[in-house]
Parts: C-alpha cells; sequence; structure tokens
C-alpha cells in the first residue's frame, strides 16, 4: 500500500446532505440573499486543520453542490462525519465511496454515539478530533487499513487549531461558524451535549479567537459569524473578557463582522454581558426554553428555566437590539393537559418569531434514553434511519413508549405548530419585535453587499407581499414598523423571509403527523409500543399534574 500519511495524499472532506425540510435548511432565505446553504460545515473545517498538512485538501458540501464521482476518484482518502440527521446520507455516502474503492473515514456526534451504524467505514475516529485524529494518524504513518478510535479523555481547547476557512466558498453561506466553548454546566436530561462534551467547560484564549476572526478577515470575508457554542454563556466571566478583547479588535477594524449565538434563558439577568454583547454587534440569539411549564423543566433538570418568565428575558434581549429564537419541545412525561395553550401563549406573548418546536427524542446515550431503557420504553428500532425517512426531531420524535397517550401528544403539537404559524399570529409577532427592539448594529455593509442587501428586500417583497396568504399582514407589518420604529425593519423583514421558509415546513410536518395519526386509528397502541420495544408493556401511569 502506498504511504497516505507522508506522501502527497489527497483528502477529499465530504458534507453530506440535511433534510431539505428540515428547520435549519431554509433555503427559501438562501435563495432570497443569494447564498446556497446556511451555514458552512465547521465541524470538517477544524478536522481538515488537524490532518497533515502536507496533504492536498478539496473539500464538497453536498448541501451546496453535487458530489461528482470524479471528485471521489480524485481522492486517496475521503472523509465525512455529522449528527443524527445526516445519518441516512452518511450511510449512503460509505457505500457510494467503496464503490469506487475509497477508503472512508468517518467521525463526528452520530457516529460517536452510534458507531455500529457506521461499522461499514474503513476508520471510525469518534469522539474529539484533537484527541483520536492523532491515533488514527499513528495508524495509518504504519500502513494499517482499518480501526476504531475512541477516549474518553477531553481535549485541551488551548491546542486548538485554526479552521480551514480556506476550504470553502464564503458566498456560498449566509454565516461562517466559529467555537469558543465545549461543554456545558447544566444538567438536562434529555441533552447530548454533555454526554459529548462534558459538563465542564473549556474554552479557548482570547488569543486563539481573535487569530481566527483575522483569518476570516485576511481572507476577505465579513458579515454573519455564529458562535456554534452549545451554550456561548457557559462561564460569563470567561465570555465577558473575551467580548472585551472582540470589542477593542472589531472597533480597530471598523467592525467587520455581526454574531449570532446560543445561550441559556439566564443571560437576560445580567446587563454588563448584554452590553458588551451589543456593542460587538449580536444580534441574534437561540435561546433553550422547551416548555413554559415550570413542573416539566423541573422534571428534566432543566432548573435554569423554572421560574424565568420567558417574556421578560426575551423583552431584554430586544433592549439590547438581540432577537430571541427558541426551541421548544413537546412529548415530557410530566407536561400538562394545557401544554398546546401554554405553549402557544407562550410564544405569542413573548413575540419569539423563530420558534423550533420538535417531538422530545431520546438521543443516544443521554440520560432520558437510559431511564427509558431502564423502564422498558425506549424504541430500539427508531435509533436508525429506516427506508426513505430521515431522522428529525420534528417528523420523528417520540422514539420511545409516552405516558400520554400518543395521539394526544402529536395532536397537540399539531395544534402548536398550526397555530404560531398561521400567518396572523406569525405577523403580530414580527410586528411585536419590529416595534419593540432597540437596535445599534455596528456593522456596514459595502457597497456591494448593501445591493445584495436591497435586492434581497425587494424579493421578500414579492414573495411575500404579493402572496394570497401574506399579503395583508406583510404590508401591514412593514408601514407599522417603518413608521413607529423605522431601526426595527431590518429585523422585521428578515423575519417575514423566515416565514416563507417555515409555512412550508409547517405544511410538510403537519400533513406528514396526520398522516401518522391517520394510521394509528386503527393500531393499538398498545401493541405497537410492543413491537418497537421488543417486549410487552403497559402504558406507565402519568405522572400527577402540579397546580401551583
Amino acid at each position: 500500500m502506498r504511504d497516505l500519511f507522508g506522501g502527497p495524499t489527497k483528502c477529499l472532506l465530504v458534507q453530506t446532505k440535511f433534510s431539505a425540510l428540515s428547520f435549519w435548511n431554509y433555503q427559501d432565505v438562501c435563495d432570497i440573499v443569494g447564498a446556497k446553504y446556511p451555514a458552512a460545515p465547521l465541524g470538517l473545517l477544524t478536522v481538515a486543520a488537524l490532518l497533515p498538512q502536507q496533504w492536498t485538501f478539496k473539500l464538497v458540501d453536498e448541501n451546496v453542490e453535487p458530489l461528482l464521482d470524479e471528485q471521489l476518484l480524485w481522492a486517496d482518502i475521503v472523509c465525512t462525519g455529522g449528527m443524527l440527521p445526516q445519518q441516512k446520507s452518511m450511510l449512503e455516502f460509505i457505500g457510494r465511496a467503496h464503490e469506487l474503492e475509497r477508503l472512508v473515514v468517518v467521525g463526528g456526534p452520530d457516529p460517536t454515539s452510534q458507531p455500529g451504524l457506521y461499522k461499514e467505514a474503513d476508520f471510525l475516529v469518534l469522539g474529539e478530533g484533537e484527541i483520536t485524529i492523532p491515533m488514527f494518524l499513528r495508524d495509518l504513518e504504519v500502513g494499517i487499513t482499518s480501526g476504531t478510535y475512541h477516549s474518553t479523555e477531553r481535549a485541551n481547547m488551548l491546542e486548538s487549531v485554526i479552521p480551514r476557512y480556506d476550504l470553502i466558498r464564503f458566498r456560498d453561506y449566509i454565516m461562517i461558524g466559529m467555537q469558543f466553548i465545549r461543554g456545558c454546566p447544566f444538567n438536562c436530561e434529555f441533552c447530548d451535549v454533555i454526554e459529548l462534551f462534558g459538563r465542564t467547560p473549556r474554552f479557548k484564549t482570547n488569543e486563539q479567537i481573535l487569530k481566527e476572526l483575522q483569518t476570516l478577515y485576511d481572507l476577505g470575508y465579513r458579515g454573519h459569524i455564529d458562535m456554534v457554542d452549545d451554550n456561548f454563556i457557559g462561564n460569563k466571566k470567561k465570555v465577558k473578557e473575551l467580548l472585551r478583547e472582540i470589542k477593542a479588535w472589531t472597533i480597530a477594524r471598523k467592525y467587520p463582522f455581526y454574531f449570532t449565538t446560543e445561550a441559556s434563558v439566564n443571560l437576560a439577568d445580567d446587563d454588563e454581558l448584554l452590553q458588551l454583547m451589543q456593542d460587538c454587534d449580536f444580534r441574534y440569539v437561540f435561546l433553550g426554553i422547551e416548555t413554559p411549564e415550570n413542573e416539566t423543566l423541573a422534571q428534566n433538570n432543566k432548573n435554569q428555566n423554572v421560574n424565568k418568565p420567558i417574556e421578560d428575558a426575551v423583552s431584554k434581549l430586544l433592549s439590547y437590539g438581540m432577537v430571541s429564537n427558541g426551541g421548544y419541545i413537546i412529548g415530557f412525561d410530566s407536561e400538562s393537559r394545557q401544554i398546546a395553550s401554554n405553549m402557544i401563549n407562550s410564544i405569542q406573548e413573548s413575540g419569539i418569531c423563530m420558534a423550533m418546536i420538535g417531538l422530545l427524542y431520546a438521543l443516544p446515550n443521554t440520560q432520558l434514553t437510559r431511564r427509558l431503557e431502564a423502564e422498558g420504553r425506549l424504541f430500539h428500532l427508531a435509533a436508525q434511519n429506516v427506508g426513505d425517512t430521515d431522522i428529525d426531531q420534528m417528523t420523528s420524535g417520540l422514539n420511545f413508549a409516552t405516558l400520554i397517550p400518543r395521539a394526544e401528544v402529536l395532536k397537540n403539537y399539531i395544534e402548536v405548530l398550526g397555530t404560531v404559524y398561521d400567518p396572523q399570529n406569525y405577523y403580530k409577532r414580527v410586528i411585536y419585535t419590529g416595534l419593540k427592539i432597540k437596535t445599534k448594529y455596528r456593522h456596514k455593509p459595502s457597497f456591494s453587499t448593501w445591493l445584495i442587501y436591497m435586492r434581497s428586500f425587494l424579493r421578500v417583497c414579492r414573495e411575500a407581499g404579493f402572496s394570497k396568504e401574506t399579503g395583508k399582514q406583510y404590508w401591514k407589518m412593514f408601514f407599522t414598523v417603518i413608521f413607529r420604529n423605522p431601526s426595527g425593519i431590518e429585523a422585521a423583514v428578515n423575519l417575514a423571509a423566515m416565514f416563507i421558509h417555515f409555512q412550508k415546513q409547517k405544511k410538510y410536518i403537519v400533513s406528514s403527523v396526520n398522516n401518522t395519526l391517520a394510521v394509528m386509528e386503527n393500531k393499538s397502541e398498545e401493541a405497537f409500543n410492543n413491537r418497537m420495544t421488543g417486549k410487552s408493556i403497559q402504558r406507565p401511569a402519568r405522572v400527577p399534574e402540579v397546580h401551583c
């Protein structure tokens, strides 16, 4: 076998497809702004930086362009990796690469959680790449052609590499990702982040982040950077120190970037932190809200959200110029009979427009999965994609026997989706956001980018303003915001653009869930549960409701 480690090795990195109708795959918005996909493949860019730099690299993102056989044949070795929603496309990719006799290396969150599903890969490089890629390379150096590499050791973020941002075309993406922290100090039962990365947050230094920003700056990138941390404020003291450094760096370069991130709801408790984020031009924050019911939050160890009024938190972020996106989940054991109306009221009253509402999914190796397994309620057949269905918590959640009748959970889900993504209700929230937000945007687009923005604005006006379903609501929103709070019109129009995607997604999900309900009408739920769990079970007693 030729020397793949030290020779002139050609390495192809492939980002396989996400579902076209997932919450994050807003293709319509990409078309409006002239991009091809929302986010660049940060994981593979980091992998490229961890591999021998004498290799020649090419990256193909199947969400952006088709993968050609010629590209696979060019490569001596091919690498891929990804998350649960990519499972089907990753498995198909492994088969295709092997048909062309390419050596395949696979890693990422889903292979790490379910390595048995990826046994056909030549190399499984699991866990954190900073630890396991060197293990893989040592074997490759001595001519070994297959292996599995895993370690319980955590990566030292102080030794992190700068991702190979030069391997992508910036114009293909709406945003470029950057990571500051791994791990989360909280202990949510359903979360796999703490299983994959631990509960002790690990950080890059401020200098490392500034070097990554400078790399992007030197490569000519300007615009949207997403801090992809699962909880950006896992250590508020560290984050404040970083933001002070970013503020000085970005002022010196006339604000080349603006930022988005994900954080816990307690972000709203810290005005100093919010001010620093505004100074650095943070514009959107994804909040893991999960449910408006305190009892359910406590039952699932989401204690950081208990007794935290979402309306107050969202209002506080708007006062610092930041729009809140929200993650919600239906299907918890302890949720009340009023969960649909409670969730609808929470979303409407808070004004959260971009609400990712999903069905509870027991992710591999989480506390939730272990509990459901012990209770005999876990559906083992649902741990992998079957047929043409992609696993996605918005269409294929509830991979366990529910305490609440499954049909009731699904009907609640449809009610919430149908109500909050009704055009009139959605645009009420857009108006609320547009009127309440107090923007102090620092980043100024170049003239060419400004022309793209104007083209995008006209496209939104065409798509939303002249639609039978949204036209009246769009123009009401536009003129209300432009006259009463003109600085909020950019955020409001952006949210109107997002609705083009959400409207299609809602119709797809509601149709899919209604089909499931129609099938369930002719089947016994107990028989269904017994088939999926592989054992005879009866629905456990429901957790009694607690009324405060």
